[in-house]
C-alpha cells in the first residue's frame, strides 16, 4: 500500500487527491516469445485436411527472451502524438559461429543463437548498452531531468546501486533511477499488465522459421501497438493502483474497467485516475502504525 501512496501526490485543481501522471517513469521486464504456440485450434471444413505438425517435445520448440521497455505516451492538445511512449524492446541473443556443417549452412558460419542463462551480468549489459541509449535517443528533452526505471524482484535483476549502472545513469548530464516494485504484484508493472499480451497477440499472426525471422516479428509486433492503447494501459494500472488500496494491499481483486474506449471518443478520457477518498483514508491508518512502530522500536 505504501508503493500506491507514494504515486499519489498530485492535487487537482478541487482540492481532491490525483495520481501521479507517471511522465517520468519506464517499465522494463523479461518475456520468453516462442517459436510456435504449444498448441493451435483450427477450424476446418468436413473434408478438410488436418494440420500436421512435428516436434519431439516442447522443449524444442525455439524461445527467445526479450526486455521491453516502455513510457508514458504524451499528446498535444489535437491529439496529435508528442512521444509514442515505445523505448524498444531488446533480445538477449548472440552471434556464434556453427559448430558442424548442415544443409542450410557451413561450420563456421557466423548466425543468431538466443542467450541460454540469463544472468545479471547480461540484464546489466542490456540496460546500460541498449535502454540507455534507446532512452537518450528518444527522450532527449528529458535529460537534466529524473527519471524513473522500474523493474521487478526477479532474481537475475540488479541492484539499484549498482555501481556500474549508477555511473553510466548518471553520465552526460542525465538523472536515472531504478526502483523495485513491490514483490507479487505484476499488475504494478504496464507490460505484465497487458503490453506483452498484446505484443504476443500480433505475434502469433505471423509465421517465423528463424531466430533472426523471430527476432524481427517480435519487434515488428511492438512496433505496432498505438500510442492510444499504450495509454489505455497506464490508466488501467492507476486503476488497479485504486483497487490495491481498496483491498489493503492484497492483489486479490479484478482488473477494474472504465470504459476508455468511450470516454476517449467523447473526450473525456482523464489524464489520471482518482483515488477514493475512503479508501485512501483506510490504507492510511496501517500504512503509519507501521512507520510508528518502526520509530518506536
Amino acid at each position: 500500500m505504501q508503493w500506491v501512496l507514494n504515486h499519489v501526490n498530485r492535487v487537482h485543481e478541487n482540492g481532491r487527491l490525483r495520481f501521479n501522471d507517471m511522465y517520468d517513469l519506464v517499465h522494463i521486464d523479461e518475456k520468453c516469445f516462442c517459436m510456435t504456440r504449444l498448441s493451435q485450434k483450427y477450424y476446418l471444413l468436413p473434408d478438410e485436411e488436418e494440420p500436421h505438425r512435428t516436434c519431439k517435445s516442447k522443449r524444442f520448440i525455439t524461445k527467445i527472451m526479450f526486455m521491453g521497455a516502455v513510457a508514458r505516451p504524451r499528446f498535444t492538445s489535437d491529439g496529435s502524438v508528442n512521444f509514442d511512449g515505445k523505448i524498444g524492446i531488446f533480445p538477449f541473443t548472440c552471434i556464434v559461429p556453427a559448430k558442424r556443417s548442415s544443409k542450410n549452412r557451413e561450420k563456421g558460419t557466423l548466425e543468431t543463437r538466443p542467450i541460454d542463462r540469463i544472468t545479471k551480468t547480461v540484464i546489466k549489459t542490456c540496460i546500460i548498452e541498449k535502454l540507455f541509449p534507446a532512452i537518450k535517443t528518444k527522450w532527449p528533452d528529458r535529460r537534466g531531468r529524473k527519471i524513473f526505471i522500474q523493474q521487478d524482484n526477479a532474481r537475475p535483476h540488479i541492484s539499484p546501486n549498482d555501481p556500474d549502472f549508477r555511473a553510466a545513469a548518471t553520465s552526460d548530464g542525465w538523472d536515472i533511477e531504478l526502483i523495485c516494485q513491490p514483490p507479487n504484484s505484476p499488475d504494478l508493472n504496464i507490460l505484465d499488465l497487458g503490453h506483452f499480451r498484446s505484443i504476443q497477440t500480433i505475434q502469433h499472426e505471423k509465421v517465423p522459421t528463424s531466430v533472426v525471422q523471430l527476432v524481427n516479428v517480435v519487434a515488428r509486433s511492438y512496433e505496432e501497438i498505438t500510442p492510444v492503447i499504450l495509454n489505455y494501459t497506464w490508466l488501467s494500472l492507476q486503476n488497479c493502483m485504486n483497487s490495491i488500496l481498496k483491498v489493503h494491499g492484497n492483489n486479490r481483486y479484478k482488473i477494474p474497467h472504465m470504459g476508455k474506449r468511450r470516454l476517449d471518443k467523447i473526450n473525456q478520457l482523464p489524464t489520471t485516475v482518482e483515488p477514493e477518498a475512503e479508501s485512501m483514508a483506510q490504507a492510511l491508518i496501517p500504512v503509519n502504525q507501521y512507520h510508528l512502530s518502526r520509530i518506536t522500536s
